[in-house]
């Protein structure tokens, strides 16, 4: 019986380990099988978000960069205060200023609800 190496040569192994690499580490994207590969959305089709509601929760986050912690609880005047010292833009401003008069807030989900934009589990006093 004649004896023959089963080894490849270096260059040939490294090139199979790199292969490999992604299915051992669990590095996403490597060589998946075509089929599990999403298509992308057509030109006439919305692109799809995995987040439900992506657009409100980024408009909340967005408003809230600018609702300083130290001006809650307050009102409508000691919100804008603080929103302006953290350099709010004119919509979050004009926001602040269709508040009612009056009201305190506790968090910014709840100057959220008041401006009509969702719902907040505490209602403000």
């Amino acid at each position: 019986m004649e004896r023959v190496s089963s080894k490849h040569g270096p260059r040939l192994d490294e090139g199979m380990k790199q292969e490999v690499r992604g299915n051992i580490q669990g590095i996403a994207g490597s060589r998946a099988e075509e089929w599990k590969t999403p298509e992308p959305a057509g030109e006439d089709q919305p692109e799809v978000s995995r987040v439900p509601n992506a657009d409100a929760s980024a408009d909340l986050s967005r408003f809230g960069t600018f609702i300083g912690l130290s001006s809650m609880p307050g009102d409508r005047e000691a919100l804008r205060r603080g929103a302006e010292t953290l350099g709010a833009p004119d919509d979050v401003l004009d926001d602040l200023d269709r508040l009612p008069e009056g009201v305190v807030y506790h968090t910014v989900t709840e100057i959220w609800a008041a401006l009509g934009r969702g719902s907040a589990e505490r209602r403000p006093h």
